[in-house]
């Protein structure tokens, strides 16, 4: 499918806004130091920015309110007030933190559990589409979950400086992480897809069923949107640099971290971490979305 761009960054950013969220409403940060003030403007903004990108592709952003009347039956709409939801505890922990120097547990908890459920009914919006065969398994959310928290602790360790538990967990979450994403990588790899041209056209116990012609000559939406293919050597690549960015590099600069302990290097290492792991996920989900291939294809 065609990867969008405003798609891959609402659900890099938001993502990583929610896994900061997370780590703050658990109280690992004191929020008398004005670094854990930051991290609170940092999770807003990271949310605030993914959820305005996530408007762009919409074809009528003035109607996205609209979206929110359909939590009973729509996983998008459940996700929209959910982050709408999330953002109000979230904000006022902030505002406790930075005017109060306060951790309100009760505030916390509420962001935590919102966090989480937000993030899980952004990646539900994919797993429940049973026409993409790669994205309908339950890794599809185990997988948002934990880039989500890994990312976070990544986020809280740079903020931190110095907090080894947040590092370790880092270290922990990014593994987890990896290991769910090499099991749904390899899944999608070699999953036979359940709806074939013969099954598509009820034709399958006559032979096998080969495309004659085109529904039509020109292309439109579905042709666009639904029929990118990505070369197999380019996702190869890509795989290679988002693992490279979004484990590797991460792994190494937590660990450097670790090693020296405290100091201005130790610092320019979380950071450097931070940073190499926002562009891995990048390219994970540009892979996410590019290798995708939607059961209507079969009639193309």
């Amino acid at each position: 499918m065609h990867p969008a761009y405003s798609i891959i960054v609402f659900t890099t950013l938001s993502g990583l806004g929610y896994g900061l969220a997370v780590v703050l409403g658990l109280g690992f940060l004191d929020p008398s130091l004005l670094m854990t003030k930051l991290a609170y403007l940092t999770s807003l903004a990271l949310i605030s920015i993914g959820l305005a990108a996530s408007l762009l592709h919409l074809g009528n952003p003035q109607r996205a309110w609209r979206a929110l009347s359909q939590w009973r039956s729509s996983w998008l709409s459940r996700e929209g007030v959910m982050a709408i939801a999330t953002f109000i505890p979230l904000t006022f922990s902030a505002a406790l933190a930075i005017f109060a120097d306060r951790h309100d547990v009760i505030l916390g908890f509420i962001t935590v559990l919102g966090a989480l459920v937000t993030v899980y009914c952004t990646s539900m919006i994919y797993a429940s589409l049973k026409t993409v065969d790669s994205w309908h398994t339950k890794l599809t959310p185990l997988c948002f979950l934990l880039f989500s928290l890994a990312g976070g602790f990544l986020f809280a360790s740079a903020f931190v400086g110095n907090g080894l538990v947040e590092e370790l967990l880092a270290l922990l979450f990014v593994f987890l992480a990896l290991i769910a994403k090499l099991v749904w990588r390899n899944r999608a790899t070699t999953l036979l897809p359940i709806s074939t041209p013969e099954t598509a056209t009820g034709l399958g116990f006559i032979g096998k069923v080969r495309l004659f012609e085109r529904p039509h000559t020109l292309d439109n939406y579905l042709t666009r949107e639904m029929g990118f293919r990505v070369a197999r050597k380019h996702a190869a690549k890509l795989w290679v640099i988002a693992f490279i960015c979004g484990v590797v590099l991460p792994i190494l600069a937590l660990l450097l971290a670790m090693t020296i302990g405290e100091g201005l290097t130790a610092q320019i290492a979380l950071v450097f971490s931070v940073i190499a792991y926002v562009l891995g996920i990048l390219v994970e989900r540009w892979l996410f979305f590019g290798e995708a291939k939607h059961a209507v294809m079969n009639y193309y």
